[in-house]
């Protein structure tokens, strides 16, 4: 496939502001996961997961959404596809990179990425969650880690995307019982083995806070757990505590797998492992002391959550002041563990929200994550469209990663940049009428063919130039810049 010259790229290159010097092992890619691409959801031995069960059960459906009652709202509404994307919006055959991944490398390579964020389907490796390893999805991950390697591409492999396997949430309840310490770190310990000798970055959870809130407060994304009044048509859960037990035992399982890499691993593969977080930028709606001390707030509650533990070994002392006795403690051995377990953070940022107080949530009554913090949050998706010409996208591309090397140039240790998604996938919120990709996926095409956007022509006009450079240094171009961002964060304690 063909990428437009420098020459047809002037509209989004107009306003050239400055010359940028990266570090030389800064990297940029792109990611998608496993199953809002992969499909062949039903062969070669795969199981379901909990998304493939919130799918099929028709909780992607003609809904407004209220994210996490966020006072966000979302028109999700899902329509039946032809070719393989008929009836329920669901992953069975998704983009189809099981059987299309060549193809999809190859256009990795012809617009310059150097590095691709993809994750392995738990379920298909180990289709019981446990035990014997599936030669056919062993067989899959390694040609897909291969075929990026020949092609000078790394890969940086994420263990859980929201797709639990079934098998171990029905047989213990999956993220809610501490028997899944045990299970992701012999999961990790298998990942680790199979593919350490050719992937040196690993992320072990995606998003836990959003995966918590959204599976266990809300009840709108798998396992689809929730209590009144805070959910979504909810029939089994509890809002007010799952969600901060659901991250605990993600702590204590992310901590495993990271010191059994350490201690095994590390010395003879030297990669790297990390978590990532979804975050928003915050900021006061008002100069108000009350505003002000909501927003610290937020990043205590969405960021602190996760992250806190890791770098000080406990909960941030806002959290457990207004979540008390439902906040789980670590034993003084647990925050031992816990504590300096990660080698880097993912930073997975969309969007900015203003921050007003809602002190009057803290009442003594039913709580549930959005009233413990007792802010409200005000704010936009974009639809699927045949369209390829994302200008919207290119300005949201090049002012983050402008954005990103300012960072650097004001201390932060940031390791790479990943642009969310490659293709358009089938997304989390929304299904297949939400678009992030570079690519345009026609979903009606029984061969589901990937177009480049704009987007894509200004991301390979922008890789290969700094590729291309003499300097020894990755010398980029930036305008006045632009969807969502994976970036790597390096962590020193």
């Amino acid at each position: 496939m063909k990428f437009l010259s420098n020459s047809h790229m002037l509209l989004p290159l107009l306003a050239l502001a400055l010359t940028a010097v990266f570090p030389l092992d800064f990297v940029f890619g792109s990611g998608t996961s496993a199953y809002q691409v992969e499909g062949a959801a039903e062969e070669d031995g795969r199981t379901p997961s909990i998304w493939d069960v919130f799918a099929h059960a028709g909780l992607i459906s003609s809904l407004y959404v209220s994210l996490n009652s966020w006072r966000i709202w979302q028109d999700v509404y899902i329509y039946s596809f032809t070719a393989g994307h008929s009836g329920v919006a669901a992953g069975n055959v998704a983009c189809d990179q099981y059987h299309k991944y060549k193809e999809d490398v190859k256009l990795m390579a012809d617009m310059g990425l150097e590095a691709y964020r993809f994750s392995i389907s738990w379920s298909r490796l180990l289709p019981s969650g446990r035990g014997p390893i599936n030669v056919k999805g062993l067989q899959y991950y390694n040609s897909l880690i291969d075929e990026l390697i020949t092609h000078g591409i790394q890969p940086h492999v994420t263990l859980h995307h929201f797709d639990l396997p079934q098998a171990l949430e029905d047989e213990y309840g999956g993220w809610l019982s501490q028997e899944i310490v045990r299970g992701f770190t012999a999961y990790a310990d298998t990942c680790f083995k199979e593919f350490g000798d050719r992937v040196s970055h690993w992320t072990t959870i995606n998003e836990v806070n959003v995966f918590a809130l959204g599976g266990y407060d809300q009840g709108i994304t798998p396992p689809a757990r929730c209590s009144p009044p805070f959910g979504l048509n909810c029939t089994n859960g509890n809002s007010s505590i799952e969600p901060y037990i659901a991250v605990h035992n993600m702590l204590l399982a992310h901590a495993s797998a990271t010191n059994l890499y350490k201690q095994q691993y590390k010395f003879k593969q030297h990669g790297s492992v990390g978590i990532s977080v979804y975050t928003y930028g915050v900021v006061p709606l008002t100069n108000s002391v009350e505003d002000k001390q909501a927003t610290a707030r937020v990043n205590d509650f969405y960021i602190g959550w996760i992250l806190h533990p890791l770098v000080f070994g406990d909960y941030p002392e806002t959290m457990k002041t207004n979540v008390g006795s439902r906040l789980p403690a670590f034993t003084e051995e647990e925050s031992e563990q816990v504590k300096g377990a990660f080698d880097f953070f993912g930073v997975i940022n969309y969007m900015t929200l203003y921050i007003k107080d809602d002190s009057s949530s803290l009442k003594p009554n039913v709580q549930d994550f959005t009233t413990d913090m007792a802010v409200e949050m005000t704010c936009q998706m974009t639809p699927h469209r045949s369209s390829l010409e994302d200008t919207t996208r290119v300005k949201y591309l090049s002012s983050y990663i402008e954005a990103v090397l300012h960072s650097i140039r004001n201390g932060s240790n940031v390791k790479g940049y990943f642009q969310w998604s490659f293709m358009d996938v089938f997304e989390l919120f929304g299904g297949y009428e939400k678009s992030f990709g570079l690519f345009y996926v026609d979903f009606k095409d029984p061969y589901l063919k990937r177009s480049p956007k704009l987007s894509a022509h200004w991301y390979s006009s922008f890789l290969i130039g700094t590729l291309h450079h003499p300097s020894d240094h990755h010398m980029l171009h930036l305008d006045h810049l632009t969807t969502s961002m994976f970036i790597m964060l390096s962590c020193r304690l």
